[in-house]
């Protein structure tokens, strides 16, 4: 593919009004071979195979559909206002070292994607730069990264390796889970907690209490103010938003949808599933990402080939036990049948190696 970088909207300078995403390289694109390759022969091998091949494009990652997507929504927006600087603006924050990053530049280049700003930490924490970006979302296949993101504040998510085809990038989809990922996990952990019909008897005297935020209603409240400007103007919105919930809907959806109007938060789609799997309305949606706090949702997700991304959130999330300095295998919280989440080891620089945080090892079936 031609470089076509000059045909999309470069980022602002003026940053104050940005939904900055951060991502690292490995969310971006696919780098397990080279994994490989480090594991095998070491760090300076590794610089002088990622030099060697500087002109191979690297596959798509994870999180590419979405990227992609998203910078073609701030074309959209700079044709309704030139001016306008309200825009997405992805940043890659990544362990990569300077001296490997020609190819990823290359890569960028070759997609014509406007990704002007990297960090490349050489090795360090790359969620230490989060606050100087002024990320409103980061996003890495690195549990680890994305876990030390959420300790220092920051709205996160893993996404995982998929086998999904390209999505048109004519307008971005984004599936929202409800409970542990817009609101609060308080409903969910009664559930958990005391079944079914303590979580329903709950949600009926509770009804018009709203939830209280979860952990993306701000990054769904700043997509939903993109929305906006294009309905004002009565032309086609290139973003289209979804909650995709396990709650059922006459029973456990009122609380949800008044939690929506209290916030003034506008969802163009909602589904109540009702405990289902969320994979066919998924397949029918054909979302550039997937967000939800269940393992089990991801796990379908992935076997369709939907992109996900794991919100480490609320009371499922808290018996999860992550030690990246070793090699280990993933505990899927609901057995997969056929795919599975990746497990990331954590690599010390300080004796010589780089903390890239590749996969090493899948989960067992």
């Amino acid at each position: 593919m031609a470089d076509s970088s000059s045909a999309i909207v470069q980022p602002p300078k003026d940053r104050r009004n940005t939904i900055t995403v951060a991502l690292s390289a490995r969310a971006l694109f696919d780098l397990e071979t080279e994994n490989k390759f480090y594991q095998e022969n070491g760090l300076e091998a590794y610089i002088q195979h990622m030099v060697e091949r500087e002109n191979e494009v690297l596959g798509k990652g994870p999180a590419f559909e979405f990227v992609e997507s998203a910078l073609a929504v701030n074309d959209r927006i700079r044709k309704l206002d030139p001016k306008d600087n309200e825009l997405f603006d992805i940043v890659i924050v990544s362990r990569n070292h300077a001296q490997a990053a020609i190819r990823l530049i290359n890569s960028i280049n070759h997609y014509g994607l406007c990704l002007e700003r990297i960090t490349l930490a050489g090795g360090a924490d790359p969620t230490t730069y989060l606050g100087a970006w002024k990320a409103d979302l980061f996003l890495s296949p690195d549990e680890h990264d994305v876990r030390s993101a959420i300790k220092a504040g920051f709205p996160a998510a893993v996404v995982y390796k998929y086998n999904g085809e390209d999505l048109p990038n004519d307008q971005l989809r984004i599936v929202f889970d409800g409970d542990a990922v817009l609101f609060s996990d308080e409903a969910e952990r009664v559930y958990q907690q005391r079944g079914f019909p303590a979580f329903v008897e709950n949600e009926r005297q509770k009804a018009g209490m709203p939830l209280d935020e979860g952990p993306l209603r701000k990054f769904a409240s700043r997509i939903a103010a993109i929305q906006e400007k294009f309905h004002t103007k009565e032309v086609p919105c290139p973003i289209r938003t979804y909650i995709l919930t396990a709650r059922s809907g006459a029973s456990a959806g009122k609380r949800a949808i008044l939690t929506l109007r209290e916030w003034g938060l506008k969802i163009d789609e909602c589904t109540f599933n009702a405990g289902a799997s969320k994979a066919a309305m998924l397949k029918a949606i054909k979302p550039h990402l997937f967000f939800d706090d269940s393992p089990s949702h991801i796990d379908a997700a992935l076997e369709e080939n939907i992109p996900a991304a794991r919100v480490l959130y609320g009371i499922k999330d808290e018996k999860v036990d992550t030690k990246p300095a070793e090699i280990v295998e993933a505990k899927p919280a609901e057995k997969s049948r056929k795919r599975s989440r990746e497990k990331v080891v954590e690599c010390d620089v300080a004796k010589g190696t780089l903390k890239e945080h590749f996969p090493v090892k899948k989960a067992k079936s």
